[in-house]
Formats: structure tokens, sequence, C-alpha cells
């Protein structure tokens, strides 16, 4: 091959790079933006549903409380809806607040009738009660 065949491969590739580079951003922005507008879902709330587990699993109940209610506002498709919710019962009954752990256990099983706690989760002394309960009254 040739030097000037080289170059010339070269600058192809390298114009075709950049030609190619802005669009696939722009689709790949337009994509997840329509994906959120279906599913209900955005960025902003992904970040923050995975700010709140995060908080959750590092014992800061009082963050992950807000960090999810952040994400159920600005926007969840429904599966993340359902487990922020039951992530905010939990929280709620870990605190003593009962009424409130129900409210989110109902709110979950309104998005999802056939939800049910993990067997770790169904077996805690505090929530898997009030779930049975709730979940039974419905």
């Amino acid at each position: 091959m040739t030097k000037r065949l080289q170059i010339a491969i070269v600058a192809s590739a390298i114009a075709l790079t950049a030609c190619q580079s802005e669009p696939v951003k722009e689709f790949t922005s337009d994509a997840k933006s329509a994906w959120g507008q279906l599913t209900g879902s955005s960025a902003k709330g992904q970040n923050a549903f995975n700010t709140g587990l995060k908080q959750y699993d590092d014992g800061d109940l009082q963050q992950s409380q807000k960090s999810l209610q952040s994400a159920l506002g600005q926007g969840l498709d429904t599966r993340d809806q359902v487990t922020a919710h039951k992530y905010l019962a939990f929280i709620h009954c870990s605190l003593g607040r009962t009424a409130s752990c129900r409210e989110e256990f109902r709110k979950a099983l309104a998005l999802d009738p056939a939800m049910d706690l993990a067997p770790a989760e169904a077996g805690n002394p505090i929530w898997g009660p009030i779930f049975r309960s709730v979940k039974a009254g419905r």
C-alpha cells in the first residue's frame, strides 16, 4: 500500500468518525429522552433512585428517604417506583412511623398488586407483618 493511499484511508476514517460522533450523541440523547417519556423515568430520577438505595444500604435513612422521594418526583419507571415505595416503607417502619409505612406499601401494591417481599424482607419482625396486613387488606 502506498503512503498516499494510507493517508487517504486514515483521513477518510477520521472524517467519518467526526461525522458520526455528533449525530450518534444526539441520537443517544434523543433516544434516552424518548425512553424516559415512554416509561415515565428520567436520568435525574434514576440518579436520585440509585443514590437513595446506596444511602439506605449505608444506613443513612433520612437522606435515603429524601433521595427516594426526589426520585419519585423526577420520574421513574413502574418497577423502580415500586422499589422506591418499598424502601420508603422500610424506612418509615424502621423509624416507628407505622401509618406512613402502611401507606408506602399501599402505593407499591397499587402499582404492582403481585408485588411481594423477598424471604429475608418478609421475615423482618417490623415491616413483615405490616406488609402482610396491607397486602391481605387489598
